[in-house]
């Protein structure tokens, strides 16, 4: 046994030392394998072949040949795994992110090691057969915690693809997408299930179906972008060694329920489905104009369990699950804009074959067919099976299932032809882009370096960035907002929190912590705006409560000191993180049962999860209504920063909120405050020579009858000030002036990046002139030419009109009065006056003393000097007192003035001593 192992030692490190330098993956171009691939692919046993298909799931971190996932990698020959926090597959911390790395590691490993050394058959004292080929290592991370993430700590906390779309940056969502390829790869993660590309066109608040902040937003166009942008990330910053499957094809922003409840139906025709639902796939399969980069196509897609009622036009015709039927299947991925990729490799991958849904929608009675329900997804045109924790009626446990529908597939493919030629139609395909993926299959290759861990978790700057960019001041407008907090919380002012609470592990056994903990808040502001921080609060006037307390107050169970904490504060703060509890009900029935006594207080909700869950009744109850769309902690920082009016709000939903009359149809349409600029369309013009004489200015064009005219807008802009989503129609026309004119010809075009292009003819003569509109954008600039019946040829002239006075509405924006470090907006010193009057109070007296010493005596001098103390003192507590005319006096006068005071209190006490001391001597 010694000697076998030094020799796969020694193997190893030949291996290690002919692949020094090879580089790292190779992205596939044609999705075809290699001949070396071909040649492995024609040696394996059909065993092999239809293990490639599978990814299972497993418990726990145990690789011994005992354990079952050593069975299924070494035996049963499964192409890959899929990791969850669920099956205690991660530890706790602090080591979560170090044994993770050495488990997919070793899981490489283990696949590698049985395939030069294979166990023996204990039926047939045969080894089995093992070709090598690498792992695929599956696992979801969206971002902003639990749920959603499976690694709880040691990444970098990154936020929800709603907090993303908020801020309308197609290079945030690219950094942030950098951010978790490098990180997952680093772990040793290949394939990644994300991101989500369902477009939520009508948010939908119900605990059966709320997507909550994982999705980019609701409009399918900006949804593309930013999705298009994210996968360039994750490729970018796993240098390729890292699959992307986006989810949840055809798209799942229409159905009323998850898989974990039911299968959902949506009533949506195919070409429905193009228009909204299809479109962000379109954007990341499809070459499109203009062409779309290869690191923004993904590798996969993941097969949703939805089905669809009138999905051919007959409303009253359902197909089956589109994970498993055929036909629905076919006629989506036969488009035009999935051809080409398929046919370049891109991989079908089922989504979870286990979930309830698909138990609830095969079960008979009590029989449930697992076998049947893995063929049916596998026929229907997936190449690779997630089995998940798929539970046969026949087998006891997963384990057992497993190893059913391998025996199945195996016998099938050995029995029918036609199985077994689809079979190996998507093994290969599935072999080329593990070769793709690493360069070759070579295990030093595969294995993940640890160079990459020292900056692990410690890449938040974009996360920050994201926090800010994204912040929304849902209600009321920025100007009424003005007048109603004319100023921060003072000093003085008590603050109350709600929060939910939710819990989360790591693992089964791991301990219980929070995701946003109830004093979160409350901990932010207190070290930012604390005594340690500016003194702008006082960390006794601040209270915090969880959601369930103020349920338990709500049902007249108060806990200690909530009653008088409420009754106390001036601004109640409540944070909404749309976790899965009924959370909107418990804020609705705070507001309307608390009224008398929420009317004097400043109320605000700052909604951590998505903005959609409060009618308009409870919107109008509140002060201020902010959204963060993310509870990671740098979102929390900056709903602390917006409270004290330290930032201001610049991102904007991206998805419609019922409540507020918030349509994204019409926030992303054409802003009608702008001028539609014109331009002429002219040719490119590429100076190759860099050794050529300065060029001559470009000629102007001149233009006469028979001529055709070519012109563009400029980014055309909406609501947001962004370019409008990709075809939005733009109708342009060309009028004659003049005696006898009218419109010559009219024409539409649609928006490609916010630009519309037009030609027209030039077939009558006369003073031309060139218009465009979008509705509701009715101004442009005007194209005018006159081409004369002379045959002369005329320029063309640009007019810029005006918009009138109803139209435009210009807001001057006063800006921000620099912090003072000393007074606080109110005149109230700072912990930096304090400081700077305690040290002026205690070089004052001191010197008062020694005066005292050297004019009368030891006991004069102390005496001197505490009066000067007490007279300095006075003067300081009028001010940090906040009595009559004080305000107005640190205002004016700043801390100089301040200071001057002192000083005059402290010579006050003085003179006090001295008289004090001539009395009693004389």
């Amino acid at each position: 046994m010694g000697l076998k192992r030094i020799g796969l030692v020694l193997i190893l490190l030949v291996l290690m030392l002919t692949t020094a330098g090879y580089p790292s993956a190779v992205i596939a171009q044609d999705g075809k394998p290699s001949a070396a691939v071909r040649l492995l692919f024609g040696k394996m046993t059909p065993e092999e072949r239809v293990g490639q298909l599978f990814l299972v799931i497993f418990t726990g971190t145990d690789l011994s040949d005992k354990s079952q996932i050593y069975d299924l990698i070494v035996k049963h020959h499964v192409g890959g795994v899929v990791l969850q926090a669920a099956n205690d597959n991660f530890v706790a911390a602090p080591n979560t992110v170090h044994d993770a790395y050495q488990l997919t590691n070793n899981l490489q490993q283990l696949e590698w090691v049985t395939s030069i050394s294979p166990p023996t058959d204990p039926k047939t004292g045969q080894a089995f057969s093992h070709a090598y080929i690498p792992l695929f290592i599956g696992m979801t991370q969206d971002g902003n915690g639990a749920p959603g993430d499976q690694i709880l700590s040691g990444l970098t906390p990154l936020p929800s693809e709603m907090s993303i779309g908020a801020t309308w940056s197609p290079d945030l969502a690219k950094q942030v997408g950098t951010v978790m390829g490098k990180e997952l790869s680093a772990v040793g993660i290949n394939m990644y299930f994300g991101p989500s590309l369902d477009v939520l066109e009508t948010p939908n608040s119900s605990p059966t179906n709320d997507l909550g902040t994982s999705v980019f937003g609701g409009d399918p166009y900006w949804v593309s972008v930013m999705g298009s942008a994210y996968i360039s990330g994750l490729h970018t910053g796993s240098q390729n060694r890292l699959l992307v499957i986006a989810k949840h094809f055809p798209g799942g922003g229409s159905a009323d329920r998850t898989d974990e409840q039911e299968v959902a139906t949506v009533r949506k025709s195919l070409d429905q489905l193009k228009q909204i639902d299809l479109a962000p796939f379109f954007a990341v399969t499809a070459n499109t104009t203009p062409p779309v980069p290869s690191a923004a196509i993904t590798d996969g897609l993941l097969i949703s369990h939805i089905r669809y009622q009138g999905f051919q036009g007959n409303i009253r015709a359902s197909t089956r699950p589109v994970s498993f039927d055929a036909q629905a299947l076919t006629s989506i991925l036969s488009l035009p804009q999935f051809t080409s990729w398929y046919a370049n490799g891109g991989l079908i991958v089922s989504d979870d074959l286990g979930t309830k849904a698909v138990k609830q929608f095969y079960t008979t009675g009590s029989d449930f067919p697992a076998r049947t329900v893995v063929r049916d997804a596998f026929v229907a045109g997936n190449d690779l099976l997630d089995l998940g924790n798929i539970v046969s009626s026949d087998a006891p446990d997963n384990y057992s299932t497993v190893l059913g529908i391998l025996d199945y597939f195996s016998q099938k493919y050995q029995e029918d032809p036609a199985f077994a030629q689809r079979v190996d139609t998507s093994v290969l395909r599935i072999m080329a882009l593990k070769e793709h993926l690493y360069g070759s299959y070579n295990y030093p290759n595969v294995l993940s370096s640890s160079a990459g861990f020292s900056s692990l978790g410690t890449l938040q700057a974009v996360t920050f960035e994201v926090a800010h960019s994204a912040a929304t001041l849902l209600s009321p407008s920025a100007q009424d907002l003005a007048t109603l907090l004319t100023a921060p919380p003072k000093v003085r002012d008590h603050i109350i929190f709600f929060t939910d609470t939710s819990q989360v592990q790591q693992c089964s056994s791991c301990a219980v912590q929070s995701g946003l903990a109830y004093d979160a808040l409350q901990a932010a502001i207190a070290r930012l705006y604390g005594p340690q921080s500016g003194n702008q609060t006082s960390t006794f006037r601040l209270s915090s409560y969880s959601f369930d307390d103020a349920a338990n107050y709500l049902a007249g169970k108060s806990p200690p000191y909530l009653q008088d904490d409420l009754s106390s504060a001036d601004w109640v703060i409540f944070s909404l993180t749309g976790s899965g509890r009924n959370q909107q009900q418990i804020i609705s029935n705070f507001l309307s049962g608390q009224q008398d006594l929420l009317r004097t207080k400043h109320v605000v909700l700052f909604a951590f999860g998505a903005p959609y869950y409060l009618d308009a009744t409870d919107i109008s109850r509140l002060t201020a209504y902010y959204a963060l769309y993310s509870q990671e902690p740098p979102f929390v920082e900056v709903a602390a920063r917006l409270l004290f009016q330290e930032l201001t709000p610049t991102g904007a939903s991206p998805v419609s909120i019922p409540g507020l009359g918030y349509d994204l149809i019409s926030i992303t349409a054409p802003d009608p405050n702008q001028i539609i600029a014109l331009i002429l369309d002219l040719p490119t013009i590429s100076t190759v020579s860099t050794n050529a004489p300065t060029p001559a200015a470009t000629p102007v064009p001149l233009f006469k009858i028979g001529d055709t005219i070519a012109i563009r807008t400029g980014v055309i802009k909406d609501h947001n000030g962004e370019p409008v989503p990709d075809g939005t129609v733009v109708q342009f026309s060309m009028n004659l002036t003049g005696e006898g004119g009218g419109i010559l010809q009219q024409a539409n075009a649609v928006t490609t990046q916010g630009v519309a292009r037009v030609s027209f003819g030039l077939d009558k003569p006369g003073l031309l002139q060139i218009r465009a509109t979008s509705e509701p954008a009715l101004v442009s600039e005007v194209v005018q030419l006159d081409v004369s019946s002379g045959g002369q040829p005329a320029a063309v002239t640009v007019i810029v009109p005006q918009l009138t006075p109803e139209v435009v509405h210009q807001t001057t924006l006063t800006p921000p009065a620099a912090v003072n470090e000393f007074i606080t907006p109110e005149g109230t010193p700072r912990f930096l006056a304090w400081l700077l009057i305690i040290f002026l109070l205690l070089g004052g007296a001191v010197l008062v003393y020694f005066a005292g010493v050297q004019i009368e005596s030891m006991r004069w001098g102390l005496r001197w000097g505490l009066c000067a103390l007490a007279g300095g003192l006075m003067s300081y507590n009028y001010i940090a007192l906040g009595l009559p005319g004080s305000a107005t006096f640190t205002i004016s006068n700043g801390i100089g003035g301040i200071v001057l005071l002192v000083i005059i209190g402290l010579l006050a006490g003085w003179g006090a001593g001295w008289l004090w001391s001539r009395r009693t001597l004389n």
